[in-house]
């Protein structure tokens, strides 16, 4: 009643590792490539389609609400707090690991809003890199952002088709009279 199967209890438990460390790398990947943009203090440099210059963005992407950085800050520390409670929350384990991602972004960008100068809760968000044909600069934590979100979205289709493939299956072996172990409908 209540009991979890210890190699489900196994199984979760090695996934929330797997996101702890997919989180941990965003977050130093992201961490070590603003502190090497900062030490080299990047005019530009690129090749024309990418180019690698030293933004620091006050607001949201793309600089939305560029005037109001404590709101931002506030809004980014609501919108990780939402995204870490989704990916602890979440069964499937490859949306989980998507959400991870984009936490680990999140907790990037939130880290420069709290501890980058001008102050606590009003930091600018380290942006340097700048795509051609693309709008504003960004970092490795928004690229997280957004490559976790998609793939989460992905992921979400794919585990609600082999969901619905599984029960599909289970109706039809129990109309043949059969039994599937741990197929519910």
């Amino acid at each position: 009643m209540g009991m979890i199967p210890a190699e489900s209890a196994a199984r979760r438990s090695a996934v929330r590792w797997v996101m702890v460390a997919v989180a941990l790398v965003v977050v130093v990947a992201d961490q070590v490539s603003k502190s090497l943009i900062l030490a080299t203090h990047a005019v530009a440099a690129g090749n024309g389609w990418i180019v690698f210059r030293l933004v620091r963005n006050t607001g949201a992407s793309g600089g939305i609400a560029s005037g109001h950085p404590v709101l931002v800050t506030l809004t980014g520390a609501l919108i990780t707090a939402l995204a870490v409670t989704l990916a602890v929350r979440v069964r499937d384990r490859g949306v989980a690991i998507c959400l991870a991602a984009v936490c680990g972004g999140a907790l990037g960008n939130l880290s420069d809003r709290i501890f980058r100068a001008p102050g606590f809760g009003r930091g600018a968000v380290v942006d340097w890199i700048h795509v051609a044909g693309r709008g504003g600069s960004f970092n490795v934590a928004d690229t997280a952002i957004q490559f976790g979100v998609i793939a989460a979205i992905i992921a979400m289709f794919v585990a609600e088709r082999g969901r619905r493939a599984a029960l599909r299956a289970a109706e039809a072996a129990e109309q043949a009279g059969e039994s599937w172990p741990g197929i519910e409908s």
